[in-house]
């Protein structure tokens, strides 16, 4: 959620904002032509036929966890749950409408200043209503239901305080006046959508009637606010995050069978979003990550709804291009909150990575598919992976009232650490009432409803589906038939099932995990003790069709080894995962300033202390590396840089920039596809042969990939200035501009200077010549890093050296966008005269062979 509450405006986050103010698992893609929206049927008229998922979940009341890190966490934020005082959360509801309250107010976004105030109590009876039917405890079934009641108190005093009948919120209506005349206040409609499906919940799974009440009365404020709009006037208020309205809405329509709530449900179908999702485009870059999430897991629930299979390819479009190219090795999504070019990792590294509000939502979404596709295993597969590697660790196990992290950051360093209020380091937990951020509240839900994706059923094939491996039992009460799965998965590698009641003929289909194709090894079945007839395949179900009797055992082996994982931008820079398990190095207090080199032959594993333990030799030094969820209250990383065997190529690439005509350059020695000139890029038509460059918009695109691998290297390149002005570039090699290699005539202090950073990194390298370059004649200009040190010669003469580098160029990576003559950042200036001759060479070169280079090519 954008502070602006606008998709396309400044890219702040949540929580720096309101400080301001007060890789990949599997998937595949598929898409069809969509109609347009103006063509998509009326619900209100058309006939429309709900689409039953082939699967069903089994009660929350039906499963049972057993010890595990998942019911450790579960038992402290149930503790909060009972501890939380609801009074604090409905103050600001009363007060909106004119009723009396004394209680303190909360802080964080529920702060009685802040236009979110009120998402919190919707998260909150979310997290009750699931607490409620997995445990059956009453304790949280009557603090929901005052809360409710009182809700429905301020919804009965809503037009007594000058608001349309039906409006709940912790805020004045006047903010969706102003959305609807084209202002961007912070997402009105994602804080109604949040106390809408916390009332959708404490109807369906507490029997709580007034909830629905409640619910129909704000279902009708929405409609009555809705309806007059035109649907471009719709459109553009969609652009600013509203959650799952179209989620709630469809869901209250399948309870209710009213066909307005789903009309209502679909005018908030973003039309930006799913029509490119529905021809299969990915169209995701600089969008804000969880806005569009939500949105996904709406047309999962309209797909539901309608059966209209429009629904489900753009959630399945979604789910394929997020999980394949835009997760990092934990399984969660974002930069910042945004989303980037396709397979950018390494180059949008950061502690703000992976905000675990977006994890939580892509987990509603492959659930959602997986019901209705249950052949598509890889949904399972990315949900155990992002389960274990990123929501089990976002809370705090230190706490007794369940903290969560706000980002799961993966950036060098990064922490998770006890909290210390908004505005405060990216990695700290949230506390009792000073927080209350999106994370906060979907963290409450999220420790409460693991029991929910363990087990399903197959109703008419009499078949149970064995999703997940956490300890636990399940009953199937219609079939008298109850299943016990005891395990030390993932921390060993075996795991038993056993029939404890009942019996008759039953398909058991276990998912064998998709990562074993990875490690090598297969899985291994045994049934009351013997070795089973059919093959497990890695990524697939294993069904187990036969009569049980009480007292069989299953019991599955999954063998594990390390697996090196290639990060999709820069293939020298690897994460390493056991079995599930992604592991990270442990680094206790010492703060990392950039990515460590790590040896990975060196890695052993060492005696298990609850857990698989492992050490490896980064930078020289033994660190401890732990699976990812146990690291908390210390730096630690996840991403290694593994550097190349065996010397580099002493030339890479050659770009002579001397064809004299045409739109391309080649290169010499024919490895790289040629050079593009762009903009107002020309050949010279006087002096040696050169690529002219107008100083507006005219550039030399060279092609990406030119750095992968390269732990050293010199660049060099011949320049000639008609003018110089400040910031611009002779290149500019990278892939935005907070990840770059880049050479400029002169900067603000007078001194031309050659730098490079990669986004996590607090500040760039840098080397300072003592003085401009002089414009008005041909310079050549060489750039060599390796081993520490960087040297940057003008004309075959060193010009300014640091000795102190903290990033190598081996982390630069694949860099996608390579220039002459341009910046990464569009607000500097174009180079003005010609370039020729560049050269990328895998070795730093010695001053003697710069010398030799410049006399060469002078």
């Amino acid at each position: 959620m954008t502070g602006s509450g606008s998709v396309a405006g400044p890219r702040m986050s949540r929580r720096r904002a309101l400080a301001a103010s007060g890789a990949a698992v599997a998937a595949w893609a598929a898409g069809l032509p969509a109609p347009a929206f103006a063509d998509a049927p009326d619900p209100a008229s058309a006939d429309v036929e709900a689409a039953p998922a082939r699967l069903a979940p089994f009660p929350l009341s039906a499963v049972r966890l057993l010890e595990s890190p998942f019911l450790a966490n579960m038992r402290r934020t149930l503790a909060y749950l009972r501890f939380v005082d609801p009074e604090r959360l409905l103050h600001t509801f009363r007060l909106n409408v004119q009723l009396p309250s004394t209680a303190q107010p909360c802080g964080g976004w529920e702060a009685p200043n802040v236009l979110l105030r009120g998402h919190s109590t919707g998260h909150l009876l979310s997290a009750l209503a699931f607490a409620h039917a997995h445990t059956g405890e009453q304790t949280y079934a009557d603090k929901a239901r005052g809360i409710v009641a009182a809700l429905a108190e301020c919804q009965a005093a809503s037009p007594g305080a000058g608001y349309r009948t039906g409006y709940l919120s912790a805020f004045p209506e006047r903010i969706f006046d102003e959305l609807e005349a084209g202002g961007k206040p912070w997402a009105p409609y994602y804080t109604i959508h949040k106390i809408m499906a916390g009332l959708l919940d404490q109807h369906r799974l507490s029997g709580n009637d007034q909830a629905l009440e409640v619910l129909r009365g704000m279902a009708a404020w929405v409609d009555s606010r809705t309806a007059p709009l035109d649907e471009a006037t719709m459109q553009r208020l969609l652009g600013v995050e509203f959650g799952g309205m179209n989620e709630v809405l469809a869901g209250l329509y399948l309870v209710t069978g009213d066909p307005v709530h789903l009309r209502t449900a679909r005018r908030f179908d973003h039309q930006s979003l799913y029509g490119p999702l529905d021809e299969g485009r990915d169209e995701l870059d600089g969008r804000h990550a969880n806005t569009e999430i939500a949105k996904i897991v709406g047309a999962a629930e309209e797909y539901r709804a309608t059966g209209d299979p429009r629904y489900l390819r753009i959630a399945r479009n979604f789910w394929d291009i997020v999980v394949r190219d835009h997760s990092y090795v934990i399984g969660g999504n974002s930069n910042q909150e945004f989303f980037g070019p396709p397979g950018q990792i390494v180059s949008r590294l950061s502690e703000d990575t992976c905000e675990n509000c977006n994890s939580y939502n892509m987990l509603k979404i492959g659930r959602q598919l997986f019901l209705h596709e249950p052949g598509r295993a890889a949904y399972m597969d990315h949900y155990e992976w992002t389960l274990y590697n990123q929501m089990l660790g976002e809370q705090d196990p230190d706490s007794d009232h369940g903290f969560v992290t706000y980002y799961t950051g993966l950036w060098a360093g990064s922490r998770r650490q006890p909290k210390g209020g908004l505005g405060s380091a990216p990695g700290s937990y949230s506390g009792d009432y000073d927080n209350f951020s999106c994370d906060h509240g979907t963290g409450m839900e999220t420790h409460t409803k693991f029991a929910d994706t363990i087990y399903f059923r197959d109703e008419h094939a009499g078949a149970l589906y064995v999703n997940l491996f956490i300890p636990s039992e399940v009953t199937w009460a219609e079939r008298g038939f109850r299943l016990v799965q005891r395990s030390g998965y993932p921390d060993t590698d075996t795991v038993r099932l056993t029939v404890a009641e009942g019996g008759g003929r039953l398909a058991l289909k276990v998912r064998v995990p998709g990562w074993l194709a990875d490690a090598g090894p297969r899985a291994r079945v045994l049934v009351a003790g013997r070795p089973v007839d059919a093959t497990p395949v890695p990524g697939r179900y294993l069904t187990l069709d036969r009569r049980w009797r009480t007292g069989d055992t299953v019991e599955l082996t999954f063998p594990r080894e390390l697996v090196w994982r290639p990060a999709p931008d820069n293939p020298h820079i690897k994460a390493v995962s056991y079995g599930p398990l992604v592991l990270a190095g442990a680094y206790g207090e010492q703060a990392l300033s950039t990515i460590p080199d790590i040896e990975p032959s060196s890695v052993r594993q060492v005696v298990l202390r609850g857990g698989p333990e492992f050490t490896a030799v980064a930078e020289g030094e033994k660190v401890p590396l732990l699976p990812f969820h146990r690291v908390h209250h210390q730096s630690y990383n996840v991403y290694f840089a593994v550097p190349p065997r065996g010397p580099g190529r002493r030339e890479i690439a050659r770009f002579p920039l001397a064809e004299g005509a045409g739109a391309t350059s080649a290169d010499a020695l024919r490895r790289f596809p040629d050079a593009r000139l762009a903009g107002g890029a020309t050949w010279t038509t006087a002096g040696p042969r050169a690529v002219a460059l107008d100083g507006k918009d005219g550039h030399v695109a060279l092609p990406p990939g030119l750095l992968t691998g390269l732990p050293q290297l010199t660049l060099s390149v011949r320049v000639f200035l008609e003018s110089v002005a400040n910031s611009a570039r002779v290149f500019d090699l990278g892939f935005h501009k907070n990840t770059y290699l880049f050479l400029t005539p002169r900067t603000g202090a007078g001194k031309a200077r050659a730098a490079w950073k990669i986004a996590g990194m607090e500040a760039e390298d840098f080397i300072d010549a003592s003085a401009a370059l002089e414009p008005g004649r041909w310079t050549h200009l060489a750039l060599t890093l390796g081993g520490g040190s960087g040297v940057l010669y003008v004309d075959g003469e060193e010009a300014g050296r640091n000795d102190a580098v903290v990033s190598g160029p081996l982390l630069l990576g694949a860099t996608t966008r390579n220039y002459l003559g341009r910046s990464q950042n569009p607000t500097h200036p174009y180079l003005h005269g010609a370039v020729a001759d560049f050269r990328v060479l895998g070795r730093a070169l010695t001053a003697a062979e710069v010398a030799a280079l410049h006399r060469t090519n002078g």
